[in-house]
């Protein structure tokens, strides 16, 4: 039949040859029926979301859990006139907010504060300096923050200056140290290489170093960040005001739903800014130094 595929007799098939009566076959011969047969290659998989929806769930359901469940036991608890007056009239509104802005306002100035500072420290001109910073700003951290702003009050007198400045001050500590090691961690053969290409010093700060050393200064936001939600529960000593003016009332009038009230806020916003922190440092972390990219 015309045809059939069958081979012909003493015809070897294609690519195939004889040396000294040796039969061999050539490497690349059949290499397109093959991958014909075998089909284009499967497209690589698509990278998975910095972010799972464990991560974006998980932990706003428990708070809200745990407020739910504080606003049904307030609602069902026996409260007498001095705990109605400590909570009403917009009182833990206001103690809420203020706490809020302490936050941010300290944090801000944590900021503008430590990372330049970091980034002054570790330039050759001022690293001779760098033991004395890293000294004074062990100190702010490790005097007590009650005593601290005491002696802040004594100094400035009562009001929310007084507060700020110390809750600054025992926070500028870990983004400080955080972005002096971030920067100093750096392979110095990139650096090289990227002055090499002809980038100012200014260029390789900005694109080499401080991208690289982005996941330690951001480890050093958050816990800034948590630290000034607790400190700013002390403000109320200075005149800071807070939700330390909900638990020291409740503490020395006795009224355990007003204490119970100002701890529970306070803890929820502690868990709630450093959630948020944790966000942040996934998304903002360059997906260059992300493993397996």
């Amino acid at each position: 039949m015309s045809g059939s595929s069958r081979p012909v007799p003493g015809r070897r098939p294609d690519g195939e040859h004889e040396v000294k009566g040796l039969a061999f076959r050539d490497e690349g011969a059949g290499a397109g029926e093959d991958e014909e047969e075998a089909g284009t290659p499967p497209p690589p998989p698509a990278p998975a979301g910095r972010v799972g929806w464990r991560k974006l769930t998980f932990l706003p359901v428990v708070l809200i859990a745990v407020l739910l469940a504080t606003w049904l036991w307030f609602r069902q608890a026996d409260l007498d006139a001095l705990t109605r007056n400590a909570l009403g009239n917009g009182q833990v509104t206001k103690a809420l907010w203020q706490h809020v802005q302490l936050t941010v306002i300290s944090t801000f100035f944590v900021l503008i504060i430590a990372i330049p500072l970091g980034i002054l420290l570790t330039r050759r001109m001022f690293r001779k300096a760098t033991p004395f910073a890293m000294a004074f700003a062990n100190m702010g951290q490790a005097t007590p923050a009650i005593g601290l702003l005491a002696l802040l009050v004594i100094w400035l007198g009562i009001g929310r200056r007084a507060a700020l400045i110390g809750i600054i001050v025992y926070a500028v500590l870990p983004v400080l140290s955080n972005t002096i090691a971030g920067l100093k961690a750096n392979d110095p053969t990139l650096l090289e290489a990227a002055r090499g290409i002809g980038m100012s010093p200014l260029g390789v700060l900005t694109r080499v170093e401080l991208p690289l050393a982005v996941p330690l200064i951001l480890a050093g936001v958050r816990t800034a960040l948590v630290l000034n939600v607790g400190t700013a529960t002390l403000a109320t000593f200075g005149g800071g005001g807070g939700l330390g003016v909900l638990i020291t009332t409740g503490i020395t009038s006795q009224r355990m739903p007003v204490l119970v009230l100002g701890s529970v806020l306070t803890v929820a916003l502690a868990l709630l800014v450093d959630w948020l922190a944790s966000l942040a440092e996934l998304l903002l972390r360059p997906r260059g130094l992300e493993v397996g990219t």
